[in-house]
């Protein structure tokens, strides 16, 4: 059975069972597998869990569309950028040779990295399409090493069950569960369509997550934070998004 059938077999299912005898039934399924998403009990509810649900116990190694170097967007849409104040200026001035990821939380070694020894990491490239909760779109081709690279290098913890990401602008932050943080397609982003990742893109590093939607590829990203335990951050709903009425498991 290919992967779809069996995402709308398991998803009907639950809705049968959320039909027949109520959303709790199948809130239990999900969470009889860890499949409950920190923000369950908001505005989304049983639909976003049956929906994380269903990707996470059928097409957790699904890859996301790739595309052709041809179909990339001749004029990507960048979104406008608030003020990023006289620090970012300096690190840019600098060609921002201190600009740090660090690197905390549940790893056996904490540390930082350089946006250099970033740079130095074997990198994957991929031309994926972004997508806005907004309605805009584009094709881009991403570059920059895996995640997972990272995760491997300080040593993540097998408890592990979610990677906080945070950007130099403090009120954006997100997060992803671990499959999502080790799926190859999830970039520490340096560069784009064959360059150096524009600032209005999200340079000098950004976290380019293809399988969701374009609110989890944070810009500007600073810091990592390995966790088994996303509700003592923030107000426990896994990210900034869903604080401000979006969902947090943004899968496309």
């Amino acid at each position: 059975m290919g992967k779809i059938s069996r995402r709308k077999l398991l998803t009907t299912g639950l809705l049968a069972a959320a039909g027949a005898t109520g959303l709790g039934v199948a809130a239990k399924l999900a969470d009889y597998y860890g499949l409950i998403p920190p923000d369950s009990g908001v505005l989304y509810g049983a639909g976003e869990t049956l929906d994380y649900a269903a990707d996470r116990l059928f097409g957790r190694h699904a890859l996301a569309r790739e595309f052709a170097p041809s179909q990339i967007s001749k004029d990507p849409y960048a979104n406008p950028l608030p003020p990023l104040g006289a620090e970012f200026q300096r690190l840019a001035e600098r060609g921002f040779a201190d600009w740090r990821l660090a690197v905390d939380g549940m790893v056996a070694r904490p540390g930082s990295f350089s946006l250099a020894e970033i740079k130095s990491f074997p990198r994957s490239t991929q031309t994926t399409m972004i997508g806005c909760e907004e309605g805009w779109t584009y094709i881009a081709e991403w570059s920059g090493p895996p995640l997972a690279r990272i995760l491997s290098l300080v040593g993540a913890l097998p408890q592990a069950r979610y990677v906080v990401y945070r950007s130099f602008q403090p009120k954006w932050w997100d997060s992803i569960d671990i499959d999502e943080a080790l799926h190859p397609q999830t970039l520490l982003t340096v560069g784009m369509n064959g360059g150096g990742l524009p600032v209005a893109f999200g340079g000098p590093l950004r976290l380019r997550v293809p399988r969701q939607m374009g609110y989890k590829s944070v810009k500007f990203l600073t810091q990592l934070t390995v966790t088994d335990n996303i509700k003592r951050f923030g107000k426990g709903l896994g990210s900034d998004p869903p604080e401000r009425g979006y969902s947090w498991y943004g899968g496309i």
